[in-house]
């Protein structure tokens, strides 16, 4: 790493995570996280079924939730996926003036704009279908801020995680993506509902 700045050196990163590309390391590092992450995910499902009546009432809700925490997922795996590859190419520079950091972020937040527009439109048309009540307007309200709040903390969950691999000795590659995908989950859950009990 230079001195005065946090640009992560390819050559210094080569040389640590090569060494660590044996089944044996990518299992030991993997086995531990996946566990803790399961665990995760029956707090998830747990934390799903304290809002079950009102997305009985809404069939829109039900529609909308696992397409919205999945999509979380995809944009967190979008933003691993590309500050893994810089930060291997000796580019990553964890500052805010760092345009490639800017650029990442931006295409995060225009994607999920777009994406959670679509997604509001989708689910009110499932819904109506369904019987369900809530009007376009709400739902594209629900959608497109909760979206937006959860495409946010994906930034901010994804360059931890990225950051915090790195310094505890791991590859980004190997732990990043189901750290991202598993806490966005939960707090995807916890973000729509936020919005669902201030909106409706």
């Amino acid at each position: 790493m230079s001195a005065g700045s946090d640009v992560l050196a390819g050559e210094d990163l080569e040389d640590d995570l090569i060494g660590s590309w044996t089944v044996r390391n990518i299992v030991s590092t993997l086995v531990p996280l996946l566990i803790a992450l399961s665990v995760l995910q029956m707090v998830s499902g747990t934390v799903l079924e304290t809002f079950e009546d009102q997305l009985l009432e809404n069939p829109s809700l039900l529609v909308l939730v696992p397409v919205m925490i999945g999509t979380a997922g995809n944009l967190g795996s979008i933003m691993c996926a590309r500050l893994s590859t810089q930060l291997h190419l000796g580019t990553l520079e964890f500052s805010p003036d760092n345009p490639d950091i800017r650029a990442n972020v931006g295409a995060v937040i225009g994607l999920a704009a777009t994406v959670f527009v679509l997604l509001g439109v989708a689910s009110w048309a499932i819904g109506r279908a369904l019987g369900g009540s809530l009007g376009l307007g709400t739902l594209l309200v629900i959608t497109i801020v909760s979206g937006l709040l959860l495409a946010v903390w994906v930034v901010v969950v994804s360059t931890v995680s990225v950051y915090a691999s790195y310094r505890l000795g791991f590859d980004p590659d190997d732990t990043t993506i189901p750290v991202v995908t598993n806490v966005c989950d939960i707090t995807g859950v916890l973000i729509l509902f936020s919005v669902v009990w201030v909106v409706i």
